[in-house]
């Protein structure tokens, strides 16, 4: 079940006290826009729902309200009133939120949440936003724009027929990257308009979702910035052309809802150790750590990062993604491979490890990879502290170790390795459940000299099996058309997906990114569209 988002819990809780028949202060009351349209029809498993007050959309937002009491009722909740305590609490199988009336902040399984959000009174029924409640409820949102109707169905798990065990087994991930760095994938340039911004990523997603993508991974944090409002970091640049410049609203908070609108995933994407694809701190913003905390940084191949060794720098980054966890319905939490930098034998942290080693590991290299050991751990945990189903994943590289190296990696002779370049020791991370999923960047051909993907799939399947742990394989559409061996046709990647079906390890493909889908280069997002349609 999904935990109920965190930024609406204080006026979810205070309201249904009035719902109860008790009296309350706490309502907040928002500005709201003007602009309402009431021809909603509201559906919980399929049935219609009937209400004194029915729901509406704030046309110029795109946010529909609906009446809590009936909502929660029909999704099984249950709500009770402590008036020794004054507390109200909120339960769902194992999930209880405690809100105390007049305080700002509220219990989630034990965790203190701070809160905050709008929410109205209307012929005497509280209105809260759809997807918070819902969603936080453990539901999913269908939308049908084109009937006006919106369904929120319990997310039981799904099980094959077909096999004997009764084994769960959820529908197929099929996701795209949508990078912002540099303005790869979305906005097309820095300096857009708010609502030339929001109309192409609206188009995104349609083109996206007409290809038969069901969910994005879209880049959130490129550079020790951000993508929303953050008290711990700087605006992005790639959003206005200047880092720490205000955009005028909040793109996060816009993309979950159109993304969601759609019945895809929205998995935030952080570059977590990045801090600048530049060496001059002087085109920074003043509150970027490179700037705020200097002893953080180290300047590697012409490119800064945040030192991995330095717990508070660990901390740090952590916290600048819980921000996302608790303040935006999201999906997911997804890392890519930017753990220490490629070629990082350079790497100055001596420093560090002189100070640091408290394990007292003599190997510098098997220090980092602790470090990077004690971040994942850390921050699988804090996600899960806070929002249980909220998912957390890596798409490490695709090759953990060669066989020369380790006769159980992977039959391989790649130049970089994920556990010897990137310090990044992925069976770790499966074998102790810090991870919900792994997608390794299986960016080559089937057949590939140094590094076949057909190989290297059977290995993190054999990695993955029995470990709790689920597969996606990252896809490489960027390659087509290029000099690369078995990359002249579009087939290569339906061929992979047609692979990928010899296990049942592998749920899932990402496809790095939505602009090489979308621009249909050899004919992949035709190929695409009629591979999925088949199913």
């Amino acid at each position: 079940m999904k935990v109920m988002n965190l930024k609406v819990m204080k006026v979810l809780c205070s309201l249904l006290v009035l719902l109860l028949g008790l009296q309350s202060t706490s309502i907040v009351s928002a500005k709201t826009p003007s602009s309402i349209s009431y021809d909603v029809v509201l559906k919980v498993n399929d049935k219609v729902i009937q209400s004194d007050s029915p729901p509406f959309i704030y046309s110029e937002i795109g946010l529909t309200m609906v009446p809590i009491r009936f909502v929660t009722e029909a999704l099984g909740a249950k709500v009770e009133w402590n008036g020794s305590t004054n507390e109200v609490y909120i339960t769902k199988q194992n999930n209880k939120i405690i809100q105390k009336i007049g305080s700002k902040t509220a219990s989630l399984n034990g965790t203190s949440i701070e809160l905050g959000a709008p929410a109205e009174l209307r012929n005497g029924r509280t209105m809260v936003p759809l997807r918070f409640v819902s969603e936080g409820l453990g539901a999913k949102v269908l939308w049908n724009g084109s009937a006006n109707e919106v369904n929120i169905v319990d997310q039981a798990p799904i099980t094959d027929p077909s096999t004997d065990n009764g084994q769960e087994k959820q529908k197929d991930l099929r996701a795209a990257w949508i990078s912002t760095v540099y303005n790869i994938d979305w906005p097309s340039k820095a300096g857009l308009s708010v609502q030339s911004q929001k109309a192409e990523y609206v188009k995104l997603l349609d083109s996206l979702k007409e290809t038969g993508i069901n969910a994005v991974f879209v880049q959130v944090r490129p550079e020790s910035d951000a993508l929303y409002p953050s008290k711990l970091v700087p605006w992005s640049k790639w959003l206005t052309g200047v880092q720490g410049k205000d955009p005028g609203y909040d793109p996060l908070a816009f993309m979950v809802e159109e993304t969601h609108k759609r019945g895809m995933e929205f998995h935030a994407w952080f570059n977590p150790f990045r801090a600048s694809n530049g060496s001059d701190v002087k085109e920074l913003a003043s509150n970027h750590p490179a700037n705020t905390h200097s002893d953080w940084i180290v300047k590697n191949s012409g490119k800064l990062y945040l030192n991995p060794g330095i717990p508070a720098v660990r901390s740090h980054i952590i916290d600048t993604i819980m921000e996302v966890v608790k303040g935006y319905n999201v999906d997911g939490v997804h890392l890519d491979d930017y753990f220490y930098p490629y070629g990082s034998e350079s790497f100055d942290d001596a420093e560090a490890f002189a100070a640091f080693n408290t394990g007292k590991i003599k190997n510098i290299d098997d220090w980092r990879r602790d470090n990077i050991n004690q971040f994942v751990r850390d921050l699988y945990q804090s996600i899960k502290a806070v929002k249980k189903n909220v998912e957390f994943g890596i798409s490490p590289f695709g090759v953990w170790k060669n066989q020369s190296t380790d006769p159980t990696g992977s039959a391989t002779t790649a130049g970089v390795t994920a556990y010897d370049s990137l310090r990044a020791d992925v069976r770790t991370w499966i074998r102790n459940g810090w991870v919900d999923y792994v997608a390794p960047q299986v960016y080559w051909s089937i057949g590939f000299k140094a590094a076949a993907y057909d190989k290297l799939v059977d290995w993190w399947a054999n990695e993955t099996r029995g470990r709790g742990v689920k597969l996606y394989i990252g896809h490489a559409p960027y390659k087509l058309g290029t000099t690369e061996a078995g990359w002249s046709s579009a087939s290569q990647i339906t061929d992979q997906l047609n692979f990928n079906k010899k296990y049942p390890e592998v749920t899932g493909s990402i496809y790095f990114s939505a602009k090489n889908l979308l621009g249909n280069v050899l004919g992949i997002q035709d190929a695409l569209k009629a591979y999925y349609a088949s199913k």
